[in-house]
């Protein structure tokens, strides 16, 4: 029998912890970087009050910008992926294909970009001059020229070695309508190939893990697939590429956007053998998964067929499917039916499975 006072064998609640991050946390916390409820959270309820009337009223991953008759998307990211080198690429190709991929997925034929290299005291030549190079290659695969930057260096201990910024701008065709708004009940959702290879090449550097059958990042530039699904004449309502929180935070910010339903069938969803089996003993979802090289869209019904065919056409559509509908029922929540016909909500990750992907 225990002699000790109550109150000191009974936990208070100042004494529990949690390892997800608190909602209410009065710091900044790695989920907040995640893409999901969290980094929304950051955005609506510090950035734009604080922006007031400057901040743009429609929050995509690229602006349009009318400038005389032309219509320019306009998009910045910046990468902070740990490590800077992985199975498949580096930061440098990262962050040409992320930010021609914003521009992309908005129904922009991407022009030019812009880079800003963060350095940190200390980091070797060799591996800047890498990335460097590995960018450099990146841009000239993808047709985008590179027409400014800047460089700023911290001090040692106060970066990760190579942080990087881009941004881009892209020109939209007549007659090209992506946006959220858009999509509809009946609305067939395609995704263009297998799902988390990104997420796990990168932990697999990371944790120092090694698989029978190796995983790539599917890092890539999306812009000539997209052209190919919208060369078809097809209704194509919107697309958006499935990075930070994986196929589960973009889908879910489609659905609130378009206050649709959206129903996945997990039989249908193309998870290589190597993610699944990654996932499953690490108890991750694939859904959550980021990728760098794919992009989910949501057409007409009656031009589904017809992008599916274009998208299979092209080598970074090869593995391209429908896995999923729009509804009526349900609007802003997306559910998944699976292999035993039973359903599963797929909400928005609170933070980031792993961090640091991108």
């Amino acid at each position: 029998m225990d002699d000790r006072p109550e109150s000191a064998i009974a936990p208070t609640t100042e004494q529990w912890s949690c390892p997800a991050p608190l909602r209410d946390s009065p710091t900044i916390v790695m989920g907040h970087g995640g893409g999901g409820a969290m980094s929304g959270e950051l955005v609506e309820h510090l950035f734009l009050p604080a922006f007031g009337t400057a901040a743009a009223t429609e929050l995509g991953d690229s602006a349009i910008v009318t400038i005389g008759e032309n219509r320019m998307a306009f998009t910045t990211d910046t990468f902070v992926v740990r490590p800077i080198v992985f199975p498949g690429g580096t930061i440098g190709d990262l962050a040409v294909n992320g930010t021609v991929n914003d521009l992309a997925v908005a129904g922009a034929r991407p022009l030019a970009l812009s880079t800003a290299f963060i350095l940190e005291e200390g980091t070797a030549l060799a591996e800047i001059a890498e990335v460097a190079q590995a960018l450099g290659a990146a841009a000239l695969a993808a047709g985008v020229a590179l027409v400014t930057g800047d460089t700023k260096v911290v001090d040692a201990g106060h970066g990760d070695g190579i942080f990087i910024n881009t941004s881009g701008i892209g020109l939209i065709a007549a007659g090209v309508d992506i946006r959220a708004e858009r999509v509809r009940p009946g609305d067939a959702v395609l995704v263009s190939g297998e799902i988390g290879m990104h997420g796990i090449a990168v932990l697999s550097v990371r944790e120092g893990l090694r698989f029978d059958t190796p995983v790539h990042s599917d890092t890539a530039a999306l812009h000539e697939l997209v052209a190919a699904m919208l060369a078809t004449g097809a209704d194509v309502h919107m697309m958006r590429d499935p990075t930070r929180g994986g196929l589960a935070a973009t889908v879910n910010e489609i659905a609130r956007a378009a206050e649709v339903g959206i129903v996945l069938e997990e039989t249908l969803l193309p998870v290589p053998p190597a993610v699944r089996d990654v996932c499953g003993l690490l108890g991750l979802d694939p859904m959550y998964i980021a990728n760098e090289g794919k992009l989910v869209a949501f057409v007409a019904p009656r031009d589904a067929q017809r992008v599916l065919a274009a998208m299979r056409a092209h080598p970074l559509g090869t593995e391209a499917r429908i896995v999923g509908e729009c509804v009526a029922r349900h609007p802003g929540m997306v559910v998944a039916r699976t292999a035993l016909g039973g359903n599963r909500v797929v909400d928005l990750p609170i933070g980031e499975q792993l961090p640091r992907i991108c």
